[in-house]
């Protein structure tokens, strides 16, 4: 079974862990760094000849448009992971829409490519912003990746499904949700495979949670971010606990991806998508998950 690789590309300083300490009127005076790292990633992904996803920030697009060119040129899937990395529980729906939008013009214009993948900051995709899948639909989205389903101080959707599914908006509107892997284990569901948890997990807790989630019949989504793979990046200071998740043992996290793209078979978030289609789990959303009613934010809004 192919699993989902993806990767969600933001600078050092985008973090959600360096709101309030790094403003975004500072973003353009810093060093970018996402180059060289997505260069790292590029190569490592070539050497296991496989393809992968990388959910774009607008806003690095904009500057850097030659980083979407190449990752398209070499055969990857381009989606979008907002213009401006802002949380989407920090906005008004006429404010995602307006972010989703930038982004997207961007992305499809550079890629060629039609861009129909969305991934959101800090996956900010909750019950309350539950709205924002109706946008997405909006826009051309086919598939989301935003909704996990655990608990978690800043994201999560406990008890939503974990393997891919297809949410039914009304009107017979619908997107398809990818989420990340996760992992049963004493009766809970516990983030997998992706970002810290695999950076800062032993490498068996990741393989153990793809395992599971290929025997049970679904393929697992992993994610992660080039700051990930840059130890010699610039360090913020920040709060004790806040500092050590963040930045402990980003020297270790090239090995672990390495050995599971050997170890486990992957493509993009799109042909995943495509190989489950027809079997997919549904989820009513305005019947079975307490949501605004659906707002409809179209093009020139």
């Amino acid at each position: 079974m192919r699993n989902a690789m993806s990767i969600d590309v933001e600078d050092w300083y985008h973090p959600e862990a360096l709101r309030g300490v790094v403003r975004p009127e500072d973003w353009g005076h810093l060093e970018p760094r996402a180059m060289r790292n997505v260069d790292k990633l590029l190569r490592l992904l070539d050497l296991a000849q496989v393809r992968a996803t990388f959910f774009m920030l607008g806003w690095i697009a904009e500057r850097q448009p030659e980083l979407v060119r190449r990752i398209a040129a070499e055969g990857h899937e381009i989606g979008s992971h907002g213009y401006a990395h802002e949380m989407i529980t920090q906005q008004t729906p006429e404010r995602f829409a307006s972010d989703l939008r930038q982004s997207l013009r961007v992305l499809r214009s550079q890629s060629g490519q039609r861009v129909v993948g969305y991934r959101a900051p800090s996956f900010s995709v909750v019950r309350d912003t539950l709205w924002a899948l109706d946008i997405l639909i909006d826009h051309g989205i086919e598939y989301d990746s935003s909704i996990f389903p655990v608990h978690h101080d800043r994201y999560g959707i406990p008890g939503s499904p974990r393997a891919p599914y297809r949410v039914r908006w009304g009107g017979g509107r619908e997107l398809w949700e990818l989420p990340p892997v996760t992992l049963r284990l004493g009766g809970r569901t516990l983030p997998a495979a992706g970002g810290g948890y695999l950076r800062l997990l032993p490498y068996a807790y990741s393989a153990l949670a793809l395992r599971r989630a290929n025997a049970e019949g679904f393929p697992g989504v992993v994610y992660t971010h080039p700051w990930e793979y840059d130890p010699e990046q610039p360090h913020v200071r920040l709060p004790f606990l806040r500092a050590l998740r963040h930045y402990s043992r980003i020297a270790t996290t090239e090995a672990k991806l390495a050995r599971l793209l050997r170890e486990f078979r992957f493509t993009t978030c799109l042909e995943v998508l495509d190989a489950v289609r027809n079997r997919p789990q549904e989820l009513q959303v305005p019947a079975q998950t307490p949501a605004p009613e659906p707002v409809h934010v179209r093009e020139g809004a």
